[in-house]
């Protein structure tokens, strides 16, 4: 697929790594719509005659619904949908330092909600859209390295796991209609996020585990996902962008 002219749906797209991948696919000549609950972060991002800035819980399916309405309005029909919406979380199974030892319900299910079924109806809206306008599209899940299992990261893990097999089921089932699904899983980059949720030590620590000895940048992603838009030939695959660290 080129790139040029392609019209590209951006979940968590107004900060972090999903700011830096839209930004990179606006410069590329594509047109972009960016879906972010950040009202504020969303104003503070550019206006550009090719890209659509709409507020979105995607936790609500009535909100998905509206935003995907209006992408149709604008760009008419979406080539391709980056899920990269989601949040770093870390909580141990159990904590016997905590009054309340167990791992919190609560927390479960946001990050579940959010990291998983967030992607998943998204996409059963974008994918119903490819279909009936006869789109050889494409869905890239923005995964983890976590998704192989992070201690202290349960329903983290556990979302980005379900994340890998989501890719693995639509690669198979919608490749008949000519659209690709495909994983990319960062291991260690140096976000806001990232360096928000882990402490310094702990990161100091990580580089010593990474065989290149240090965290990656979010341009080593944005790279990655023009690769897999480019290349028709990559599906189903989960693509790790970690600096060579196994979990």
């Amino acid at each position: 697929m080129k790139l040029e002219n392609k019209f590209v749906v951006v979940t968590g797209g107004a900060s972090g790594l999903g700011k830096a991948i839209s930004e990179s696919l606006l410069k590329n000549n594509l047109k972009v719509a960016i879906l972010d609950i950040n009202a504020k972060a969303l104003i503070n991002i550019k206006n550009n005659k090719n890209l659509l800035k709409i507020k979105c819980d995607l936790t609500k399916e009535s909100e998905i619904s509206k935003a995907i309405k209006l992408i149709k309005n604008k760009f008419k029909e979406i080539d391709v949908l980056i899920n990269n919406a989601g949040i770093l979380f870390s909580e141990p199974l159990i904590n016997i330092t905590s009054k309340n030892k167990k791992h919190s319900l609560d927390s479960w299910r946001k990050i579940i909600d959010i990291n998983l079924s967030a992607p998943f109806v998204i996409s059963s809206y974008v994918v119903e859209q490819m279909v009936i306008n006869r789109t050889k599209g494409l869905i890239i899940n923005i995964s983890s390295i976590c998704a192989k299992g992070n201690a202290g990261q349960s329903a983290y893990s556990a979302a980005k796991a379900g994340i890998d097999s989501l890719t693995s089921v639509w690669a198979k089932e919608l490749g008949s209609f000519g659209i690709r699904c495909v994983s990319i899983a960062p291991g260690y980059i140096n976000t806001t996020s990232t360096n928000t949720a882990i402490k310094k030590a702990l990161i100091t620590s990580l580089k010593k585990e990474i065989p290149l000895r240090k965290l990656g940048n979010v341009e080593n992603v944005v790279h990655t996902v023009k690769f897999v838009i480019e290349n028709d030939y990559i599906n189903g695959k989960i693509i790790p962008v970690d600096g060579g660290l196994v979990i």
